[in-house]
């Protein structure tokens, strides 16, 4: 029998967690197949081997913290690690508390939150472990825009605190006063529509290749995407327009004549709407290109985020290019 492969170095300590929990998962699943006794051993066999690998670890900090070596600088190496981090959480040794994480995933996704005009406050944790935030800022009044940033936000959340129960998004009394759609209200408008794949984080092949000035397109696991850069920041939207349905790919970045200094607007190479990148692809046009009272096309912004040294975007699962 062929053994599973195993990932390359080049694979991220966080991805190889994902991928042997993953492979677990399927030997479990297909030791089922064996009738419930061999099912009933598999699971036992893995959970002696956990709370083997877990005494083993929590022996290991106790030697160190026992030598002195356990010092400030060990433990946020520990647990900035990925593989590491998530080891410790599985078994309870994880040295920053549940606040700590989650405030500094907040800390993570705010740069992108603050490229779309917003930022996150973390209201609080209740006791059975649910977290508590605020969006705030303006997401001009996009219902797509706004839950591509709880996307964000929520995704950071998860992956540095797994035994998180729930995650509530509350309403900004700022943005209610601005116009700006409600959280609250999003998720119901949300909840009626047709229920949409899961996103899924997945990495960025070349992207330290990314050319400032122009939309740059990748295939990301079948979902066509156009990245722009601007500076040190990036921007990933769905390379398709929402008006002619025209790739978005090549297309220069340019400054619309009496636009402020910085700004990026995106021209579709179909039918000549424009985008700002900045402002999460909101259209400048009207919704046909020239009556400007009509509600203006958007481009479907994707949540980017640099995790371990790599560029990651949150694209829809199973969904086509």
């Amino acid at each position: 029998m062929s053994q599973p492969e195993r990932p390359g170095p080049e694979v991220s300590a966080a991805t190889q967690l994902q991928v042997s929990s993953d492979r677990i998962e399927a030997l479990l699943t297909a030791s089922e197949a064996a009738g419930p006794l061999a099912a009933e051993r598999a699971e036992e066999l893995v959970r002696v081997v956990v709370d083997l690998y877990g005494a083993g670890l929590e022996r290991l900090l106790d030697v160190l913290h026992e030598a002195g070596r356990l010092d400030d600088v060990a433990v946020g190496a520990l647990a900035d690690d990925p593989l590491v981090s998530g080891l410790l959480l599985v078994h309870g040794l994880h040295p920053r508390d549940l606040s700590t994480r989650v405030a500094r995933a907040l800390d993570s996704v705010r740069p992108y939150l603050g490229s779309h005009g917003g930022d996150v406050e973390l209201v609080g944790i209740t006791e059975s472990g649910v977290v508590r935030l605020r969006l705030t800022g303006s997401c001009d009044g996009c219902s797509s825009s706004a839950a591509t940033l709880e996307l964000a936000v929520e995704g950071a959340v998860r992956d540095a605190a797994p035994e998180v129960t729930d995650i509530e998004v509350l309403a900004s009394a700022s943005a209610s006063a601005s116009g700006v759609i409600p959280i609250a209200s999003l998720r119901v408008r949300t909840s009626a529509e047709p229920a949409t794949p899961s996103a899924t984080w997945q990495i960025l092949d070349r992207a330290d290749e990314l050319m400032e000035g122009r939309a740059e397109g990748r295939d990301v696991v079948g979902v066509a995407v156009a990245v722009c850069r601007i500076g040190s920041d990036l921007f990933a939207f769905r390379d398709r327009c929402p008006s002619c349905a025209a790739g978005l790919a090549g297309a220069a970045l340019h400054r619309l004549a009496g636009g402020p200094i910085g700004a990026a607007v995106l021209k579709c190479p179909g039918c000549g709407l424009h985008f700002d990148v900045r402002r999460g692809g909101v259209g400048l046009d009207g919704s046909d290109g020239t009556d400007s009272s009509k509600p203006p096309q958007m481009l479907e912004p994707l949540p980017l985020l640099i995790r371990d040294g790599a560029v990651q975007v949150a694209t829809p699962a199973a969904v086509g290019a």
